[in-house]
């Protein structure tokens, strides 16, 4: 039998270190970190976008994010950018991280609770 999504995901969180809502507002304001909106459009166009963040959808992730990568978004500077993936509600960001990090992405971690935590905790959000 193999393993279970909630037991996947303690396992790959237990590996890194994940950040609430203020925390990753902070990052991106005083350290430079890189917010990553990977929701898919009708969640984006339902809810909103948190200002400045990256927008990739998530089968795009890994070609995007990758520095040594030939379709990288320009953000993607260096294997030491803090990335905060960012999803609906904090799931699959935690997977996402898991593939960044085996890229050599070392500092990507997520945002516990994802978007709706974020607007939960009256962060900024465009309409």
């Amino acid at each position: 039998m193999g393993t279970g999504i909630d037991e996947l995901l303690e396992r790959v969180r237990a590996g890194y270190v994940r950040v609430g809502p203020q925390e990753a507002s902070a990052a991106a304001a005083a350290d430079g970190a890189l917010l990553v909106d990977i929701r898919y459009a009708e969640l984006r166009e339902r809810d909103g976008l948190i200002p400045g963040a990256l927008v990739v959808e998530r089968n795009e992730l890994e070609w995007r994010l990758d520095p040594r990568g030939s379709h990288r978004a320009p953000q993607a500077v260096s294997h030491d950018l803090r990335i905060v993936v960012i999803c609906n509600e904090g799931y699959a960001s935690s997977l996402a991280v898991v593939s960044l990090r085996q890229l050599g992405l070392h500092r990507a971690t997520d945002l516990i609770g994802g978007f709706q935590a974020w607007r939960a905790a009256g962060l900024p959000v465009e309409v």
